[in-house]
């Protein structure tokens, strides 16, 4: 496994599917900051709604791939998902079934946010139950004020890179406000 840190701003993602799985990878999808097209043939109420003007009444088509680099596939069945799988690398694009793991090209991981502070835990697609629980530990370790401490890191960085402090000097600083804060058990 290689670990990627997506920026959807740059890479198109799309999502096809149904049920409770799909609204689930689509709320994480924009939590993440993706706005995804959404394609489902038959959505339920939920699933419309999140979607809104972003929702596809059909599977997707060869062209529809062409303007994505990563598509999400669940709730469709064996064979909608194995073909959509196939379709998608036909186009070079990344595709993930969920739970499927023989048709995926990567694994999306538990994620913590905190701001801009990710962190996520990633068991290979091989005990999703086990990457809950260790992503519920670091929710634990490190509470929401963390986007402010990482707020606080940042400005702190510009304004000694602004000042002419190399690299090193930042890093001993900011290792030494991170202790001085204790902010770190």
């Amino acid at each position: 496994m290689i670990p990627l840190a997506l920026d959807p701003a740059r890479v198109a993602v799309a999502l096809a599917g149904n049920g409770p799985l799909a609204v689930r990878r689509l709320t994480q999808l924009r939590d993440g900051g993706a706005d995804p097209v959404v394609f489902s043939p038959e959505p339920d109420g939920e699933l419309a709604s999140l979607a809104g003007g972003r929702l596809v009444r059909a599977l997707p088509k060869a062209a529809d791939l062409d303007e994505v680099g990563v598509l999400y596939v669940m709730g469709l069945g064996t064979e909608a998902e194995t073909a959509l799988a196939e379709l998608a690398r036909q186009r070079r694009v990344l595709v993930n079934v969920e739970d499927v793991i023989p048709l995926c090209d990567f694994h999306s991981p538990s994620v913590v946010r905190r701001g801009d502070l990710v962190m996520t835990v990633s068991t290979g697609g091989r005990s999703p139950t086990l990457a809950s629980l260790l992503r519920q530990r670091l929710e634990a370790l490190f509470p929401e004020e963390w986007a402010e401490r990482l707020r606080t890191i940042a400005g702190f960085r510009d304004r000694r890179r602004a000042e002419g402090a190399s690299m090193t000097e930042v890093a001993r600083e900011t290792r030494e406000m991170i202790e001085r804060e204790k902010w770190l058990p």
